[in-house]
């Protein structure tokens, strides 16, 4: 499916012109596929909504996809050695083999 079908698809859920449903049938998708194009639009939306300042320059939307990039880096570093501890102390009690 398009980007521009994705939009206005969008737009009628928005605007309430269809329902998840009617959307699906329509597009010849399923409903889980609609759902997972609100939701996109949404996610986006807010992402530019929240790069953009009034009255200065914003960050661009790569410039906020990898600020987004970097704080998953970041989550996902943490849960690394928070596992890496979990399996020592698991070790040490000889709790695996």
């Amino acid at each position: 499916m398009s980007a521009s079908a994705k939009y206005e698809i969008w737009l009628q859920l928005v605007r309430g012109e269809a329902t998840i449903g009617q959307a699906a049938t329509s597009a010849g998708v399923d409903r889980s596929t609609i759902i997972r194009v609100r939701q996109v639009a949404k996610d986006g939306a807010l992402a530019a909504l929240a790069a953009s300042r009034p009255g200065t320059p914003g960050k661009s939307a790569r410039d906020v996809e990898l600020e987004e990039a970097n704080a998953e880096i970041d989550r996902l570093g943490e849960a690394v050695k928070e596992l890496a501890v979990k399996l020592t102390l698991l070790e040490k009690k000889g709790g695996l083999d």
